[in-house]
């Protein structure tokens, strides 16, 4: 088996449990920050600084820890997949990449952000809620709003797979429908679609994780009936 493909391997099942502490935080210790409209900006930056320490690590973990996996991967499924389809997967590893150190600059900025915020909030709290809110524009402009990079390389990547069978048939579909859900989320009205991109992701990760573990072997230059298949 080859280590890198291993290694790749590891790296979707760290993304899987970046994206899991993703949700579970969401859904329990920062509730009451994401969900609903109930605080205000002054509400926000009280709430970052009460729990300064568990939003950074948070943060350290869903983007920081994340973004290098992600690098990886990226570069593991495109030594996997690009004797079957080279071009695409040239493309595709591109914005893998690109989404890579989006999300790194992402996290780094609101973990830093939330220092600063925390420490001006003592002084002035109306000047930290206006820098707050600027922080919180960009950090989600740049890696969380709009899933459309990270979605194009989903895409790809699984459409690659689907031409050339170098992961199974069901995971490729899985990834195509979540990429596309990804890429529509550049439509203000789709925004929704981002906890589906996020969703399939997370099964996505962890079923390519124990691919790449189990299967290690890399798909060669013929793109079809040559292409080494997994079974479903």
């Amino acid at each position: 088996m080859n280590n890198f493909q291993k290694l790749g391997g590891v790296a979707a099942l760290i993304q899987a449990l970046a994206y899991a502490i993703g949700f579970v935080g969401l859904l329990t210790l920062f509730t009451e920050y994401f969900v609903g409209d109930e605080l205000d900006a002054a509400g926000r930056v009280a709430f970052v600084r009460d729990h300064l320490a568990v939003m950074q690590a948070w943060h350290l973990v869903l983007y920081v820890v994340f973004g290098v996996a992600l690098v990886i991967l990226a570069l593991a499924l495109h030594e996997r997949l690009k004797g079957g389809a080279p071009s695409m997967m040239q493309v595709a590893t591109a914005f893998g990449l690109l989404w890579a150190g989006l999300v790194l600059a992402s996290g780094m900025i609101s973990v830093v952000g939330m220092g600063a915020v925390s420490d001006l909030h003592g002084s002035d709290p109306e000047l930290a809620a206006a820098a707050w809110q600027a922080i919180e524009i960009v950090a989600n402009g740049i890696g969380g709003g709009v899933e459309i990079v990270g979605g194009l390389w989903l895409l790809l990547v699984s459409w690659s797979a689907l031409r050339c069978g170098g992961l199974p048939r069901v995971l490729s579909t899985i990834g195509v429908v979540s990429g596309v859900a990804g890429v529509l989320t550049v439509a203000p009205p789709l925004e929704a679609l981002g906890a589906a991109f996020g969703l399939g992701q997370l099964v996505w990760f962890v079923w390519v994780g124990a691919v790449m573990l189990r299967h290690g072997q890399n798909v060669g230059p013929s793109r079809d009936a040559q292409a080494p298949a997994l079974a479903d």
